[in-house]
């Protein structure tokens, strides 16, 4: 199914972590402390999160030179907090860093950390995200990814879907790109890693934009694999 696959490499935003939930879970005490109590914190982090690519697009379009997604978090989250009634002028240092971490505190799905340790035992398992190392390194201590390596966005300098950010990994690598596949509940990912050469498994996420979500809920294209969660992929895949 994945003949000559040697890594498979992973979307974490959305595919491996919930990002929304673990968002929303720190921003409701923040907003509570600074006079938005009665604000969701569900659409908190949807609105920081409709940031995250705009973001990204100024470094891959070549306006501004590679800025890890740390700092545009913080960027974004002081542009966001206005729309909650809140000045980040006038929030303590300390508070703006400890939220703009909770990227970096974010739970895996249910099925993650059991999915990835048996497909650790037939291959490489690395993200390939556009988060930093350390947002990386601190998740996978936190949640108990068992990554074989951290393939943070600075090893490739660049933001996917560029294709840089799927070639310089298989650099990094030393493999071919159809010596790797990408797994993301993305289509859109996918379909750029696949026109890089690299294989492509596909596992929907159907919550992690909540309850109204209406994209990424089933394959666009015929991917390699299709699974229905982590441990599905690796009983596919002889696991």
């Amino acid at each position: 199914m994945l003949k000559d696959v040697r890594a498979l490499v992973f979307d974490v935003f959305g595919t491996v972590v919930d990002w929304r939930q673990g968002v929303a879970r720190e921003a409701a005490p923040f907003l509570a402390r600074h006079g938005a109590a009665d604000a969701d914190p569900a659409a908190f982090a949807d609105a920081w999160r409709r940031r995250y690519s705009p973001a990204m697009e100024e470094v891959r379009s070549g306006r501004r030179p590679f800025t890890r997604l740390d700092v545009l978090h913080r960027e974004n989250l002081e542009k966001v907090l206005p729309e909650f009634g809140i000045d980040p002028a006038g929030v303590p240092e300390a508070e703006l860093r400890a939220l703009n971490l909770a990227w970096h505190r974010l739970d895996p799905w249910p099925d993650s950390v059991a999915g990835l340790t048996r497909l650790k035992a037939g291959f490489i398992i690395a993200p390939l995200s556009n988060g930093n190392i350390v947002l990386m390194l601190d998740m996978a201590k936190r949640a108990g990814l068992p990554w074989d390596a951290i393939l943070g966005a600075e090893v490739a300098q660049a933001y996917k879907p560029a294709p840089e950010a799927y070639l310089r990994t298989a650099e990094v690598l030393d493999m071919r790109p159809a010596e790797i596949a990408l797994v993301a509940a993305h289509n859109g990912d996918l379909a750029a890693a696949r026109r890089c050469g690299l294989r492509t498994a596909f596992i929907p996420r159907p919550t992690e934009h909540g309850p109204g979500q209406t994209t990424d809920l089933a394959p666009e294209q015929d991917w390699d694999v299709v699974a229905e969660s982590m441990e599905e992929l690796a009983a596919k895949l002889g696991l």
